[in-house]
């Protein structure tokens, strides 16, 4: 199959699931396309390195966690609101999911540590290897994160 073909083959293939992993990681499925979109044109450019040597899925995925992250640390100092002007029905979260919300308004590098962690089901190891942080650093993000989300739940045992 000819290298065209072939990464054209893959991104039918594949496109989907690495939207949702992008809309799973931002939150948002507008960033979720662009994040996508911009893995995917580096993989364009690493095609014939990477369809030989390991799975480009994986390579994808790294690729858009990464961004991620990076996007996160540039826009660091941005003062982000939470009430939008003229939200549309589809930037809406699921109504009745607080878990969700509550992930959307975690910091990003927390965020995505979860996201590694159980969505993709990556050891921390992994995440730190992905993330090009240190292991502990993963681990303190996890944590962080679990204790934001645990504290802004509702306590639904004594109801």
């Amino acid at each position: 199959m000819e290298p065209d073909r072939a990464f054209g083959a893959f991104v039918a293939e594949r496109g989907d699931a690495l939207l949702r992993y992008g809309y799973v990681l931002t939150g948002n499925p507008h960033d979720a396309a662009d994040l996508s979109q911009e893995a995917l044109l580096r993989l364009r450019g690493s095609w014939q390195r990477v369809r030989y040597k390991s799975n480009p899925e994986s390579y994808v995925r790294t690729t858009m966690a990464r961004l991620h992250i990076a996007a996160w640390r540039s826009r660091r100092r941005e003062h982000l609101t939470r009430n939008l002007p003229e939200i549309g029905k589809e930037d809406e979260p699921p109504v009745g999911d607080e878990l969700w919300q509550r992930l959307v308004d975690l910091p990003r590098k927390q965020r995505a540590v979860l996201v590694l962690r159980y969505y993709e089901q990556l050891t921390d190891t992994e995440i730190a290897a992905v993330l090009g942080v240190s292991h502990g650093t993963v681990r303190s993000q996890a944590s962080r994160a679990l204790a934001k989300l645990r504290s802004a739940l509702p306590d639904r045992s004594v109801q």
